[in-house]
């Protein structure tokens, strides 16, 4: 049987280029979210290539995700790998200014999320003696920048979580990876500015943004290794960005 992808934060961006990229590639795909009508439609169409269902949850709530993940169908119960994409940057402002909602959310999703859904699978793996985890991290998971104080702290939560994942894990043969893009075009600055459009395309003018395709592709390329390899932590830019904070934009 063709290897099964659990993919969080299916819906847009980075998760759906993946979900779409591993169906071409007749990856058997279990597609997680919080908008159904997206979902469905995901499935609808990549199921005319690749075995698909669907998990409703939000991954903030861990009665919902454990759940969900034990409602799954037979045949999708035995989980090859898990790319825990979801995640959020809510706000933009200095720390003593800060929202505790936008804290709230972020600590949450981005941290408690990605263990909820890590704990419901990793016994699993542990059981079949062989996996793959993937965690999207971020620039802001390595350097620190200004105005990015807890989203910053979110991802160096993933950052310490993807290296002890590796250490725990290692002797159960489950190999673990951290993915850490910079500036990627997604709907992610549309939700920092909560629907600020106008202030979210700004942050992409000037030079040409990673693509959701991109990250798709290097997550596809790590996971499709041999398997005695494991890229286990990888930082890409755009070629204009040199930092998190050093953009080169044209005039």
């Amino acid at each position: 049987m063709n290897p099964t992808a659990l993919i969080t934060g299916a819906t847009s961006g980075i998760g759906k280029a993946t979900a779409e990229l591993f169906a071409k590639n007749n990856i058997r795909l279990i597609l997680c979210g919080r908008r159904t009508e997206r979902l469905q439609q995901l499935q609808n169409t990549l199921s005319k290539t690749t075995d698909v269902t669907t998990l409703y949850f939000d991954v903030r709530d861990n009665t919902q995700v454990t759940n969900a993940i034990n409602s799954l169908p037979e045949d999708f119960k035995h989980i090859d790998i898990l790319i825990n994409n979801a995640g959020n940057a809510h706000g933009l402002s200095p720390i003593q200014t800060g929202s505790l909602d936008d804290w709230d959310a972020m600590i949450d999703i981005n941290v408690k999320g990605l263990l909820y859904v890590s704990k419901a699978i990793i016994p699993k793996m542990i059981d079949q003696n062989s996996g793959f985890i993937v965690n999207i991290g971020s620039i802001a998971g390595k350097e620190v920048y200004p105005n990015g104080n807890v989203y910053c702290a979110s991802k160096h939560a993933v950052n310490a979580l993807n290296k002890s994942m590796r250490i725990d894990l290692n002797k159960h043969n489950i190999r673990v990876s951290g993915i850490h893009p910079g500036a990627v075009e997604t709907e992610f600055s549309e939700v920092r500015f909560k629907g600020d459009t106008e202030r979210a395309k700004n942050v992409y003018k000037g030079y040409k943004a990673l693509q959701a395709e991109d990250i798709a592709d290097i997550i596809h390329f790590v996971v499709t290794r041999p398997y005695h390899v494991n890229i286990e932590d990888l930082i890409v830019y755009p070629t204009a960005q040199a930092s998190a904070t050093i953009l080169h934009k044209n005039d």
